[in-house]
């Protein structure tokens, strides 16, 4: 029996120094990264769909609404749909704000499908089919986009093989508490890095999920929205590139979102994340493996894929460390007790990685050491939530959790669980 656990120590070790190897890999690229040209200005003749998928968001609803309907775009080429599924006071709120736009002169509409068939995706999908728009904007109810939003995001789809263009995340809490401190690197590191590299070398990216605009024809090309897993974005945004679309990334467009203020709700996010990034790489990976791709942008989409493997990993190695302390105390020596050893000096890539990100954020990165060590701390924390998202990942399905928000902005502003809205 002492084979198992050696050999889930070899398989967890070999993977961990791949992905930490990669992560590496993708901050020195991203180090020499060199600003891209300006897209060329191109006259705003295609008719745009603001979509504002919605669920039990009463503290955000407002406000989310209210700056789609700022966006600088032809009044007559613009389009905003609330997609509201909520089944709290959330419809109320919406509507008020709805009607007030209105009566301004927006073209918007509140559309309420009564059920939430195919959660985000069955939204989003149910809206296209009331807009002829060419191009797509999404925005979770937590983002709050400048007026300039389209004008800057919307040249970067003159070539008309991109599908989608994606902007950057900012935050407006980061400073809020040590919790979305620590998130806020992450995210940083995965918009200042990942996302600067992968689609500059060619690599598969992902739509992030709001605050990027679509091409109409892109979506219907790669058979549209998909309820099937819990990270829409993720699969259609791969479905279209395995199609031969391409992504483009403007990291100087920045939208601010809402960080999650609670533990609870940040491992709820990491829950619905995780699982629906493993459903994502069982439906595209078969299809993506058998493509005419180079073997590295297989190589990074599968690392891409599969990057909640990384914390399941550290915690089989865990499990198995029992096994490597018996063998020692039997005089046993054997290859495989170097294989941890190597994984743990790759363990400080994600480090790296941060580091790099605060840099390019145009940040002295040194000053951020507490919170890119101590994001491990995070990272640990959250390590039985994803192992535990594969349960949900072989049951299949499984229910979208909103993240919950409070419109928590600045320091020194309240929240409590008793606010949020009810599921």
């Amino acid at each position: 029996m002492i084979l198992i656990p050696l050999a889930v120590i070899a398989a967890s070790s070999v993977f961990l120094f791949l992905y930490g190897l990669n992560l590496l890999y993708l901050a020195t690229r991203a180090v020499w990264l060199r600003p891209l040209p300006r897209p060329a200005d191109v006259p705003p003749d295609q008719t745009v769909v603001v979509q504002l998928p919605i669920y039990n968001e009463r503290y955000v609803a407002g406000r989310v609404i209210d700056a789609a309907c700022r966006l600088d775009w032809p009044r007559e080429r613009l389009e905003v749909q609330v997609l509201d599924d909520s089944t709290d006071d959330t419809p109320e709120i919406a509507a008020r704000c709805v009607e007030r736009w209105r009566r301004a002169g927006v073209a918007i509409t509140h559309v309420r499908r009564g059920s939430r068939d195919g959660y985000k995706a069955g939204a989003l999908g149910h809206g296209l089919t009331l807009t002829d728009a060419e191009l797509a904007t999404v925005f979770d109810a937590d983002f709050v986009p400048a007026p300039d939003f389209l004008r800057r995001m919307v040249p970067a789809l003159a070539d008309p093989r991109v599908a989608f263009v994606q902007a950057r995340w900012g935050h407006l809490n980061e400073e809020f508490s040590l919790l979305t401190y620590l998130q806020s690197l992450m995210t940083d590191f995965h918009f200042l890095v990942e996302q600067a590299v992968r689609p500059r070398a060619g690599y598969l990216t992902n739509f992030a999920g709001s605050a990027g605009v679509w091409r109409r024809a892109a979506i219907d090309d790669a058979g549209g929205w998909s309820g099937s897993t819990l990270t829409e974005d993720l699969d259609l945004s791969y479905r279209a590139q395995l199609r031969g679309w391409r992504a483009v990334y403007l990291e100087d467009v920045v939208v601010p979102q809402e960080l999650p203020v609670s533990a609870n709700a940040y491992r709820a996010q990491q829950a619905r994340w995780s699982t629906g990034s493993f459903q994502t790489a069982t439906q595209v990976l078969p299809g993506l493996l058998r493509s005419r791709l180079s073997p590295m942008a297989k190589f990074e989409a599968v690392m891409h894929l599969l990057g909640y493997v990384a914390p399941i990993a550290m915690v089989a190695q865990i499990c198995c460390y029992p096994a490597l302390l018996m063998l020692a105390a039997n005089g046993q020596r054997n290859p495989v007790f170097v294989l941890p050893a190597i994984g743990s000096v790759l363990s400080l890539a994600p480090a790296a990685g941060m580091a790099v990100g605060q840099w390019r954020r145009g940040r002295e990165w040194w000053r951020h050491w507490y919170g890119i060590l101590g994001w491990s701390i995070l990272g640990a924390g959250t390590s039985l939530t994803i192992v535990f998202s594969i349960g949900r990942w072989l049951r299949g399905g499984g229910e979208f959790a909103r993240t919950p928000k409070y419109r928590i902005e600045r320091m020194g502003e309240e929240w409590t669980p008793a606010r949020s809205p009810s599921w």
